[in-house]
Parts: C-alpha cells; structure tokens; sequence
C-alpha cells in the first residue's frame, strides 16, 4: 500500500494544481464545454424568425456548421461527438430546412433518413420534447400545425398545478403555447379560457425575464431562450424580449458558429471542484478563498416568483439565475467544509434555504418542492446530496431532515439494487451517491445498503474501473463516484476492488494532471449527455483524497471536521 498511496498523493498533487489552472481571477473554475447540435439548431432558428437581417452571417455559419458535424449515418447526436439520436436528429433537419432549403438540401434529406432509421418521431419518448421536435418540423414544412398536440395554455392561470407540473419547463411552455393560441387559435370554449390565459402567460415570461436582469437569455441556456424567442417572434409579442433573447443568442455564440448546450455553469463547476479539492486535502488553499468569495456573491438574494423559491440558494450560473438544489447542495456542503465556517453567515441563510426546500415526503427535487414533473424530481442523487450537506454544516445524523430523507432513500431502491440519478447517467452515479448518504447517515447495516453496495462490487470490471452498469465504457466519474461510495460504506484501503479501483484512476491521469472527462451529465435524460470535466476533476480527487485519508486512518474520512450547531441558523429555531 505505501507505494501505491505515494503513487496517489502524487495524483492529487498535480491533479488539484491542473484544476486551480482553471481557476479564474473571480474564483470559477472554468471548462472546456463541447458545442450543442440542439443549442445551435435552435439558436440559428430563433435567430431567422426574430432578426434575419441583422443575424444573416450568424446563420449561415451556424448552418454551415450543422452541416459539417452532420454525422456519416445522416444524423446528429446532442453535442459533439455522441452518437445520432432522434431528437438532435429532427431539430438540425428542420432548422436547416428552415434557415436555408437549398444550401441544406443534401443534408436535410439525409437527416430525414437517419431519422426514419432511428424510429421516426415516434421513438422520442417524453412527450414534451416530442412536442418540441414535433413544432420544429411544422415550422420546416414536414407536418401540418393540426399535427400538434395543443398545449393547454390554461395551465398558467393556476400557479401551484403549473409549477408542480410544468415546473423548469415554464418559459419555452408559456412561450410555445402562447404562439400557437396566437398562430393557430382554439375555437370555442378552449378559446376563450386561452385567450384569457394569454396575459398571465406573458406575464409569467416577463417575470423571468425581470429576475434575470432583462438579458434575456432564460436561464443562460441557448436552447430555451431559443424556443422563447422564436415563440414570441413568430406570435408578433413582447419585442423587448425578443430583442434582448436575440441579442443574447449573438453574445453567446462559439467563434466556429455553434452555439453550447449551456452558456454558463460557473457554480456547478465551482461546486464540485471544491468540494474535490477540499476533500482532497486542500481546504486552507488560499485560491479556495476566492471560490467562497463567488459562492458569497452569487446566493440569490431575491425569491424567484415563477418558481415560489425563495432567496437563500444558488443557481448554475450566477447570482440572478434559476435556483436549484443540486448546485445549492454541493454550495453548502463546499462553504461547510472550509476553514472557520461557523462565522459564515452565507453558509448560514444556505444551510435554511436547502432544509425548507426538502419534499413533504422527505426527498429533494432539483426546483420545485414537492413536484408532479418526473424530470424535476424526487431525485435519489438529489437527496443524498442533501444529506450529505446537511451532515457537512453540522446537523446529526438522527436530525428530522436526515432521518427523513434517509428513511425515503430506503424505499426507493430498484429491484436490482440500484438506484435512479435524474441528473447523470444511470445506474452506478445514483447507486454510488445514495450508498454514500446512507452510510454517513448511519444507515450503513440497512438490506438496502448492504444490496446497492453489493451491485457496485458486482459491477466493478476486471480492470478496476465502472461504466455505467451495463454495457457503456467505463468513466472516470463513475469510477470515482464508487470508489468514494465504497470507502464511505467502510470499505478497507487495502482491499482488492479499492485497490483496483484507485489503480485505475491513477491510471487515467492525463500528463497535463487532469482527466479525460465522458457524457455523464444530463440534459435530456435517456437521450442527451455532456461531459463537464470540472466535475469529472473534482470526482476523481474527492475519491483520492478519500483513500488516502482512508489508508491513514483518519477519523474524518476525507471529510473536514463536522461544523458544530453554530452553523445552523438560531433563527430558523429548528
């Protein structure tokens, strides 16, 4: 063992000074993202219906561009370099047609094709992005506005049923619907609630669009500020919006003409390559300093209507964007782990905004508490990231929110062993998260502990390594994310599969220090992933960093020191 942890210790080393490389002077730590086959579809569609003639170039070299990285089959996969899929696939066919008939002719039929190999429309299979894909080929030609499902504008004269059941998906469904109650009007009855709804639905829009600062970029998301845009556009409504979406659009394109998935993930990279770095020994850095000072700015210090959110938690992005618990987790659990956090009164307002966002049944959704929306929540991942924070800032493990959520993690386990991640390539990052809350929660003994556990031991390869259970190829994150599990569960360092294990991360150390990040994160589940190598960074050194103060025989367990009661608002009087 000394010699493979002095192999370790070198990892972390040159692993931790690789992602401070990334770090910026503001204290965010910065990515190499791939550019998004739907974001540019998109984008370059908005674009021709909002401001042809000003955008004209913009949309030709993101054309261009859909053409060049049209795949040898004739499709697309959802950024660059994943494999076709049928929603990528029918969203570039359609813009092409759109933006440039005869340029794309080629291509479009080719699409067309691949599209019609891959199952057609009818192999996409969530309904909402079916819709979405369904109102692309409308607007190409290839269907008729009849072939549409009519999206109940109504929704939005009932706030907690939106929320619950549209929730992050309010502004392209507002958007969209009110351009077809607008385009193609509904008759009778239906008619007139739409049209009734109609302001309320603009209203909501403008509400998002205030929250953010009137940038107009609707979650600093090319995709959804381009199904606004060129909602309103083509519905002849809110030109401010339109304009400011558009001028969004222009700001935020790549120099080769595409556009990313998401623009701006400055606090989830931030989030995770903390809270890897502090458990990889390195939360006294003085360059942690300035991250905390970014989390310090970046808390939402206003409620987020749409949503019923209050102030208190953070977004993705910065301090003005859409709250969510998965980066709000990570947050607290990152400011918890840092030097003298009892003084932080950040952490403080933090560690409330994440206890009363938990689910009525104990769970955490990504935005809205207690939602309908399977694709919101209640997530397994979610709620052990909660745990964990919680466990982090100082609450015990016999608290009410922890027992709790640990007590709804125990009746969500699938029959196999597993456990969902709404957020991430299944099975192993769900099984290895939960397993790792559990643990920590003293619920380590529990059959439905010991059995997820067992399924990460059974699933480990030959080699050390994980995929995702299946059939994928292995990942840094996911290897990460179960040898970290495992040591949790109480796993020995010197144990064969740790061994292997953290042979194989080390192993995987690119020269430059850093790892090769894979399509784990999700931003369609079950049809499009991205890689973010901040996270993929920020795993691997919090499972290093955990084996070796495993094999030295640290209490903490790669943890900093649990925040005593202080931590916890006095206020809340919980």
């Amino acid at each position: 063992m000394p010699e493979l942890t002095e192999l370790v210790e070198h990892a972390v080393r040159s692993g931790a000074e690789e992602l401070f490389g990334r770090q910026r002077a503001d204290g965010a730590f910065g990515d190499d993202p791939p550019s998004s086959v739907l974001g540019t579809a998109g984008a370059i569609t908005a674009l021709h219906f909002a401001d042809p003639g000003g955008s004209a170039q913009l949309i030709a070299d993101g054309s261009r561009w859909l053409r060049w990285v049209q795949q040898p089959d004739g499709g697309w996969g959802g950024v660059l370099g994943a494999a076709s899929e049928p929603i990528a696939t029918s969203v570039a066919t359609a813009a092409l047609q759109i933006v440039d008939a005869e340029a794309g002719a080629e291509a479009v039929a080719r699409g067309r094709a691949r599209l019609e190999e891959l199952g057609g429309l009818t192999a996409i299979t969530d309904p909402a992005v079916l819709l979405l894909c369904k109102t692309f080929y409308v607007l190409a030609g290839f269907l008729q506005p009849s072939d549409l499902r009519r999206l109940p504008l109504e929704i939005v004269l009932f706030d907690r049923v939106r929320r619950q059941n549209v929730s992050f998906r309010t502004a392209p469904f507002a958007a969209l619907a009110l351009a077809q109650s607008v385009t193609d009007p509904a008759r009778g009855l239906r008619g007139l609630t739409s049209r009734l709804a109609r302001g309320k639905a603009l209203k909501l829009l403008r509400e998002v669009y205030e929250h953010e600062g009137r940038t107009g970029d609707f979650s600093e998301d090319p995709w959804p500020a381009a199904l606004v845009c060129l909602s309103l556009a083509r519905a002849g409504l809110a030109p401010d919006m339109v304009a400011a979406s558009a001028g969004y659009l222009r700001r935020s394109v790549r120099p080769d003409g595409s556009w990313d998935a998401v623009s701006n993930l400055d606090l989830t990279r931030s989030g995770f390559a903390a809270t890897g770095l502090i458990a990889a020994g390195y939360a006294a850095d003085p360059r942690l300093e300035r991250t905390r000072q970014l989390f310090h700015r970046c808390q939402q210090q206003q409620e987020f209507t749409v949503l019923a959110c209050p102030p208190g938690g953070w977004s993705f992005s910065g301090p003005r964007g859409w709250p969510v618990t998965l980066e709000s987790a990570e947050i607290v659990a990152a400011l918890a782990t840092m030097p003298d956090p009892a003084a932080d009164p950040v952490l403080r307002t933090g560690l409330d905004w994440l206890r009363g966002r938990q689910d009525s049944r104990g769970s955490w959704s990504l935005w809205v508490r207690d939602t309908k929306l399977a694709n919101d929540g209640p997530c397994p991942s979610i709620t052990s990231q909660g745990i964990t924070a919680l466990l982090d800032a100082g609450l015990p493990a016999d608290s009410p929110e922890v027992s709790k959520a640990a007590d709804w993690l125990l009746t969500q386990q699938r029959p196999d062993g597993t456990f969902d991640n709404l957020w991430y390539r299944d099975y192993t990052t769900g099984t290895a998260a939960v397993l790792a809350a559990l643990a920590r929660a003293g619920r380590g003994d529990d059959p439905v502990t010991v059995r997820a556990k067992q399924w990460l031991l059974d699933t480990q390869r030959p080699d050390g390594s994980w995929g995702d259970g299946a059939e994928s190829e292995s990942s840094v994150e996911e290897t990460a994310w179960a040898l970290h599990a495992l040591l949790e569960a109480g796993l020995d360092a010197g144990s064969e599969p740790v061994s292997r294990a953290v042979n194989w991360l080390v192993g995987a150390q690119l020269p430059s220090g850093g790892w090769q990040p894979s399509r784990i994160c999700a931003y369609i589940r079950h049809n499009m992933y991205y890689p973010n190598g901040a996270i993929t960074r920020g795993l691997a050194l919090r499972a290093l960093g955990l084996y070796l103060s495993t094999a030295a025989g640290s209490a903490t367990h790669g943890h900093a020191p649990a925040v005593a009661s202080p931590a916890i608002s006095e206020e809340s009087g919980r």
